[in-house]
């Protein structure tokens, strides 16, 4: 029999399911929403100063962006740079936007992934499986040749 605490308890129950669901539906809809330029009012007012800031902002997010690759070889922090080009292109352009979405999103399935323990289990197992048969090239090359650098052997 259903008294009238478990009627307050059920409708509680359901006005929290309720509320959690609307969270969700708003927060995926904010998500979806159409991508609004972040220009000025008065930038957005003309079409070729519009055009001319868009132009702008693709120029400085590529600059940034080349840096990053080149950072990828050079000293820096390459995906760093990357990413931030690709802010800087998704506050005016929307496929931009749905790249950099996609992008947190994969990463931080990663970086989920990468905390499961059988992953942190395999990648100890390799780095060791590494860097011991590194070790045993490095020993083989010393008890080879001794420790003379390659550039430094001479025709024997």
């Amino acid at each position: 029999m259903n008294t009238g605490s478990d009627r307050g308890t059920n409708e509680s129950a359901i006005g929290d399911t309720a509320t959690e669901t609307t969270a969700q539906t708003a927060a995926e809809t904010a998500e979806e929403a159409p991508h609004v330029s972040k220009a000025p009012a008065f930038i957005k007012a003309s079409k070729s100063l519009h055009l001319s800031w868009q132009v702008g902002v693709f120029i400085v997010g590529l600059a940034v962006i080349a840096a990053g690759v080149a950072m990828l070889v050079l000293p820096g922090p390459g995906w760093v740079a990357i990413f931030a080009g690709l802010a800087i292109w998704a506050t005016e352009f929307a496929w931009a936007h749905l790249v950099l979405r996609w992008t947190k999103r994969k990463v931080t399935e990663a970086a989920q992934k990468a905390l499961d323990p059988k992953v942190r289990r395999r990648n100890i197992i390799l780095t060791t499986v590494g860097l011991v048969v590194a070790g045993a090239l490095i020993g083989f090359y010393l008890w080879k040749y001794g420790l003379v650098l390659p550039w430094d052997l001479k025709d024997q």
